[in-house]
């Protein structure tokens, strides 16, 4: 079984795709946000918060957030993007929530595209007060609910967490993480600010395949990656992100093909691939980066 998988960091665009003499499996992405509002980032008023919102420049969340979200966005089809906080007391009568909508509306929390997140994440920090404490489970739990309807390998879900700390739910974060390693599902973790963040890595299972009361994840569905590796020291921010955005996809994948294998789902048609204004309409079997050649961004695992 040959493997592709293309992150185009000039297009912005994302393919995660199973080639077999048969054919090629297409499956659409669904992408959700999961912002941390907890209380440790700073006061976003204040230069030295991590939510600073500088008139000449993006923090390290929007960083992060766009650096991914801008690759991904191009395989959904709709680009409508579930965005969550957690961390945070919410107006009007200061109830803390460890998974709320960004965009304040609870019944319908997606976002028209990348630049409608960054748009509600502005927003909510204008209106929340960061409080805390840091729990992951409740929107890991979040995403996985929608995860579990989906059973024929047509869906694929991606949760991003950016955060500064601790976790303080570890337990029933790590429970969180072994229910949904069934589940057609990947978490990428990223960690932002100087903390320590040995309990991400422990998530990460790289090493130790995460376990929660005597139980093994089935599979590797977490990649954490600490965004100040990617801080680029010429203050090159385009290139932080992409290097960010290569890492940060490296594992999607594997652990992509391994829950179709485990499930024993066959190839499918697959879609005609994203082709960006003024590229060549490719099709699917050829698999073309939309980079022009030899970009040294060009990236294929």
């Amino acid at each position: 079984m040959n493997r592709l998988f293309q992150v185009c960091c000039t297009n912005v665009c994302l393919r995660a795709v199973q080639c077999t003499p048969h054919g090629v499996t297409g499956t659409q992405i669904n992408f959700t946000v999961a912002i941390d509002f907890t209380a440790s980032n700073g006061n976003p008023a204040q230069p030295t918060s991590l939510h600073y919102m500088s008139p000449y420049q993006m923090n390290a969340y929007a960083m992060a957030l766009k650096a991914v979200g801008e690759i991904i966005q191009d395989y959904d089809s709709d680009k409508m993007f579930p965005a969550l906080g957690f961390g945070a007391k919410l107006p009007p009568d200061g109830r803390v929530s460890h998974e709320f909508a960004l965009n304040g509306n609870p019944q319908n929390p997606y976002c028209a595209g990348i630049d409608g997140v960054m748009e509600a994440y502005y927003q909510s920090l204008k209106s929340v007060c960061l409080y805390g404490p840091t729990n992951f489970s409740p929107v890991i739990n979040h995403v996985a609910r929608y995860a579990a309807s989906v059973k024929d390998g047509s869906q694929y879900f991606i949760l991003l967490i950016i955060t500064d700390g601790v976790i303080s739910d570890m337990a029933q974060t790590k429970e969180s993480i072994v229910n949904a390693s069934c589940l057609p599902m990947s978490i990428i973790i990223v960690g932002v600010g100087p903390a320590e963040f040995d309990a991400m890595i422990e998530l990460d299972g790289d090493e130790v395949r995460i376990s929660s009361r005597g139980r093994y994840a089935e599979r590797d569905i977490v990649q954490f990656v600490p965004f100040r590796d990617y801080i680029d020291r010429t203050g090159n921010h385009i290139l932080s992100m992409a290097r960010l955005a290569k890492d940060v996809l490296a594992e999607i994948p594997d652990q992509f093909l391994s829950y179709m294998r485990t499930r024993g789902i066959k190839p499918s048609p697959a879609p005609p691939p994203y082709t960006p204004p003024g590229y060549p309409v490719q099709s699917p079997e050829r698999h073309p980066l939309n980079t022009p050649p030899g970009h040294p961004l060009q990236t294929q695992i």
